[in-house]
Parts: structure tokens; sequence; C-alpha cells
């Protein structure tokens, strides 16, 4: 009897210690995209957000392709929270084959709605491009390979009545890339979707001489897609930019999946919010995310977590 009292001791004490083990284990890795765009430095500050405010868990921030891949990896269980663009959450949910989802990625779950995405086709101003159709003939930088930013790049140009078959040469390139080869005359024009002052353009306002080309309204409704909308790009956002600058604006989201528990999730919902301060200090288009807004336009069903979060602030009822 005494033989199995101590047994059953030892196997609690082990389990005990398991159960230590993988609480120890607890890791939140949030995906971001290129070190040039908005997604990454936001991911760092979140990471730390993360680090300081959910003590159980290891917080890490990982570079990647952006929206496609995060959502690609979420689904597969390699991360725990991704940015992304509402188009390609919503494509990524139906299953998009076309732009690289095979099947509905239904383990997905929302976290939350946060600032705008503005497509924004900039130009060296030696180019001579001033618009859409000027583009035609020339050497023209999409993003890195079916990332939101290429997914905006098809759109955009489909809409204007344009393919990649009217340009002289095509690169899938990230941000700073891009902006590279503008500068040593690789490249004449760069298609960039990120919030208001992403790094890239604004290193190369100061280099050169550039041109911000307008997406007009009426292009913009010919995308024929929800999560698209008119917006501005104002004045002075960009050295030498005298006048504002229509465009195209997409809200980006903050996602993570189904395997990620309801506690996690509700803290990583509630850090987000009573930290954004120290998301404002990473970047500035931080400053859209609000809790008011938090849950508007999601494509797919929020985390259990985070829905609770949002009911007890009164954001659902």
């Amino acid at each position: 009897m005494k033989r199995h009292i101590r047994s059953f001791i030892a196997a609690a004490a082990i389990g005990l210690g398991l159960s230590g083990v993988a609480q120890a284990q607890q890791f939140i890795n949030v995906l971001t995209g290129g070190t040039s765009g908005i997604y990454y430095p936001l991911g760092v500050a979140l990471s730390q957000i993360y680090g300081k405010t959910i003590p159980e868990a290891k917080a890490s921030v990982q570079s990647t392709k952006a929206s496609v891949e995060n959502l690609n990896l979420l689904q597969a269980g390699r991360g725990e929270i991704g940015f992304t663009l509402g188009d390609s959450l919503s494509d990524a949910w139906k299953g998009n084959a076309e732009v690289g989802f095979k099947a509905p990625l239904n383990k997905l779950r929302g976290i939350a709605a946060i600032y705008p995405n503005y497509v924004q086709i900039v130009a060296s101003a030696d180019s001579g491009i001033k618009s859409l159709a000027d583009l035609k003939g020339k050497r023209v930088s999409v993003g890195a390979p079916r990332s939101g930013t290429e997914l905006n790049a098809r759109a955009v140009f489909k809409a204007a009545g344009m393919s990649y078959q009217d340009f002289s040469k095509v690169e899938y390139l990230p941000f700073g890339e891009s902006v590279e080869l503008i500068k040593n005359r690789q490249l004449d024009a760069t298609l960039q979707s990120a919030g208001l002052g992403v790094a890239s353009i604004r290193d190369l306002a100061t280099a050169i001489k550039i041109v911000v080309i307008p997406v007009p309204a009426d292009v913009v409704a010919k995308i024929g897609d929800a999560a698209y909308q008119s917006a501005m790009i104002p004045a002075g956002t960009y050295e030498g930019q005298a006048a504002d600058v229509p465009t195209a604006a997409i809200n980006n989201f903050l996602v993570t999946h189904s395997g990620v528990s309801d506690d996690i999730a509700y803290k990583m919902a509630k850090s987000l919010f009573e930290n954004l301060d120290q998301m404002v200090s990473a970047h500035a288009a931080a400053k859209r995310i609000s809790l008011e807004n938090a849950v508007k336009g999601m494509p797919l069903p929020l985390h259990p977590g985070a829905e609770k979060y949002y009911r007890e602030k009164g954001v659902l009822k």
C-alpha cells in the first residue's frame, strides 16, 4: 500500500514538473514584414509590450514577407500573432488560390483592426512619371511576391486598365531594395502599401526628387472590393510633396489562430490597447489604432479571448 502511495506521489510530482515546463515554454512569436516597412517596428514594440505584460510567455519578433506569409504561418501554428492587410485576410479566410491560399485558412482568428495602409506609388522626378498611365513602358517594383503590397498592386493596376505586361520591367522586391534601385537609376517607380511616412519612401525623398503618383477615386471604385477605400496622402508627408495626393487605403489587422489559448489571446488584445503610447513611439502610423475601431471590418471571427476583452470594454454588446 505504501509503495502505491509513493508511486502516486512520484507520478504527481513528475506531472507537476512537466506542467511547469509546459508553462515555461509558452511563446508569443510576432510575425511582421520587411525591416524597412512599418509592420516590423510596430511588431518589435508589440513583442516588447508582451514581454513586460505577459511574463509567463517568451515574446519574439520575426521579419517575414508580410501578409500572405504571415497568414499561412499562423494557419500552420508557426506564430501566435501577425500583421496583415484586410484584403489578404479576406482572401485567406475564403481560400483564394490565385493569391496564394489553396484552401480556406480556417484556423485564423481576429485580434484587432489597427491602422490603414495607403497605396503609395512613388517615382523619381527624372522618370517623367506623373500618372498611372505614365507607368507604361517603365521599370516598376510591385513588392515582394504575393505580399499584401503585391496583391494591392495587382488590384490597382487592373482597375486602371493595366497589367504587369505594360511595364518594361517588373521587380518583386521589398521596400528598402526597391528604393535603392531607384536611387541607382535601375528602377523608375515603386508601389508600397504601408502607413503614411514609411521609412523607405522618406529615405528616397531625402536622396532624390520624387513624385507621388495619384490613384484617382474612380480607379479605387473600380477595384470592386469593400476593403479598398478612397483616401488622401497629405501634403508634406514626404520631402518635396507639395500637394495632397489621392490614393487607396486598406485597413490592417492583427490575427492569431485557434490554437492560442483564450487567456493569451485576451492578454494580447488587452496589452495592445493599454500600451498604445509605446506603439506610437515605434511609428506614427499607430496613432490611428483605437479601441473604438478594434472590431470594424473584421472579415473573420474574433478569437474568443479577444472577444471577451472587447465585451468587458463595451466595444461589443
